[in-house]
């Protein structure tokens, strides 16, 4: 195996755990406890090229489909398909956006790329999970938005804070390491 691909390999790999971790690191809220899966998500997008940012995604819900307990709910197919599950899938199509996004928007202004990128692939995970957690929780969706959107909001702001503040910092870096290899 090449020296590049193995580099490639293992941020991908230091992304998924990174995610896995910030399954552990949270605040318990109801239905669904804060955490930082979604801040490791957001700066994966603004630092990774896009097909190593989903596939840290991808392989993060692979780990936790299969059974090992990396999600806020444990781990395994149950804990997927659970009311908090389309957060989980809502990061797919939050990845591919925010990467898309910030190859869209000038990189002149990278800071406020990654804001807007970051704000982008916030909406696209509660997307798919405010409908989710209405339908898995049998609640109509006014009460799936109060529950599993509203508390989250300013800890929302704050990861795409951080991220706008580290991703530009990291991004050169990683770019420097996978042209390097």
């Amino acid at each position: 195996m090449e020296r590049k691909q193995i580099t490639r390999i293992v941020l991908i790999a230091l992304f998924a755990a990174l995610v896995a971790a910030g399954a552990f690191i949270k605040i318990p809220l109801v239905p669904a406890p804060m955490t930082l899966q979604t801040l490791f998500m957001l700066i994966a997008s603004a630092t990774l090229p896009p097909l190593m940012a989903l596939s840290s995604i991808i392989v993060y819900l692979l780990l936790g489909a299969i059974g090992l307990p990396i999600f806020t709910s444990g781990g395994g197919l149950g804990a997927m398909l659970g009311p908090t599950g389309g957060y989980l899938a809502g990061m797919i199509p939050a990845v591919i956006a925010g990467t898309v996004s910030i190859k869209l928007l000038p990189a002149s202004h990278i800071r406020i790329s990654v804001l807007i990128s970051s704000v982008i692939s916030t909406i696209f995970v509660y997307a798919v999970g405010i409908p989710w957690l209405s339908a898995k929780m049998d609640i109509p969706f006014a009460a799936a938005v109060v529950s599993g959107l509203l508390p989250f909001i300013a800890g929302d702001i704050l990861k795409i804070i951080i991220t706008s503040a580290v991703a530009p910092v990291i991004r050169p870096r990683i770019a420097e390491l996978l042209e390097r290899e």
